[in-house]
């Protein structure tokens, strides 16, 4: 099955952009070298990313790291010309405006086209760096000895396109805030754990300060490149306490529960972890996937936290995002439940973050 869909995507994929050089070439003033460029780009782009997920640990790690950010960045602007393209040939086919000539061996056309690209990406790569503090405020209704503070983060993405350098900015941000706990729901690794071994990266995890440690649920990413147990001996050297599917006790007054990522076909039920728990005491359940706040509720879970949706990433991926999912960000709560969906602290694929932020959350939970 999962060949079948791989074989759909890639057909999908190779045809959009077919379509989409096609519309360049024919944007594309008649200048013969500009147009050569444009067919060799178009065979050359096809390539990086597809090659840095398939052939990723068989290949230098600095030479993947380069395939993937080409890769992953084309996938961001490739979006966007098809868009732009569909929407002009939507105008041509309509006869609202005829704008063939306008945009045909056009020096005005190609120009307009490589600028508005062009910044959309800068902004949007600006945008991605600079990383927005969330603080909320949550009162519970159970005794809490005294106010918890947590710093919650998803989606790291470690791997070939997040390094070494950008976490220990990270680090820097969330040990600022003096947290007692820090919490992750999912997608620390980027599939692969190879170049964070090799660039030593766990040493850098460890520098996260935090009262009663570092806890995370996996996500989907962690389980993608099929080496789940390369990846746990990762975050455990990384001193990052995962919990699968089981719940731990935090100083004999709260827990955190982890959930196995929804993307396993026999994770196990929320109602199972919780039913020998102490229900009196507060309980926090991190799970990647923003998929159970109903049934946190059924179990008298006190809060919920999740990422894996990035809050859209990219506009108009963000449409889809929220039309597939109920909750796909920000706050919620319900019958005593408190709900929050992080966008995430990095970032799949091209660094740009268009119509969303990356963000660290500080949360003050405090009892009755």
């Amino acid at each position: 099955m999962r060949a079948v869909q791989l074989i759909l995507i890639l057909i999908v994929f190779f045809g959009a952009n077919v379509y989409v050089f096609y519309r360049l070439f024919m944007m594309t003033p008649t200048v013969l070298p500009l147009q050569i460029l444009l067919i060799l780009a178009a065979v050359i782009l096809q390539l990086p990313f597809f090659v840095s997920l398939l052939l990723g640990n068989s290949l230098p790690t600095k030479l993947v790291s380069v395939l993937y950010q080409i890769g992953t960045s084309w996938i961001i602007i490739f979006l966007y010309l098809f868009i732009i393209f569909a929407l002009l040939d939507i105008i041509s086919i309509t006869h609202l405006i005829n704008i063939r000539p306008l945009i045909t061996h056009s020096w005005l056309a190609w120009g307009v086209l490589i600028g508005f690209v062009s910044i959309l990406l800068i902004v949007g790569n600006i945008v991605y760096y600079n990383k927005k503090r969330v603080e909320i405020d949550i009162k519970i209704d159970k005794p809490l000895a005294r106010p918890l503070r947590i710093v919650a983060i998803s989606d790291l993405h470690l791997g070939y396109g997040i390094k070494k350098d950008e976490l220990e900015g990270w680090i820097g941000l969330i040990n600022a805030e003096n947290p007692d706990i820090v919490l992750i729901a999912g997608d620390v690794v980027d599939n692969f754990a190879k170049p964070l071994f090799e660039d030593k990266v766990y040493k850098t995890l460890r520098r996260i300060k935090a009262r009663y440690g570092v806890y995370m649920a996996l996500g989907n990413h962690e389980y993608i490149g099929g080496e789940i147990d390369r990846n746990l001996n990762f975050l455990s050297q990384a001193n990052v306490q995962v919990l699968r599917d089981s719940a731990t006790l935090i100083d004999n007054t709260f827990y955190i529960i982890g959930r196995d990522d929804a993307s396993r076909k026999y994770r196990n039920s929320l109602a199972n972890i919780t039913d020998r728990l102490d229900h009196t005491k507060p309980m926090i359940v991190l799970d990647h996937q923003p998929s159970g706040f109903e049934e946190a509720q059924k179990c008298g879970i006190d809060l919920l936290l999740s990422g894996h949706t990035h809050g859209g990433q990219v506009f108009p991926i963000s449409l889809v995002v929220k039309a597939v999912f109920k909750h796909s960000y920000g706050y919620h709560t319900a019958n005593g439940t408190h709900f929050y969906i992080t966008s995430g602290l990095g970032i799949w694929g091209g660094k740009f973050r268009i119509g969303s932020r990356s963000e660290y959350v500080v949360i003050n939970l405090q009892g009755r």
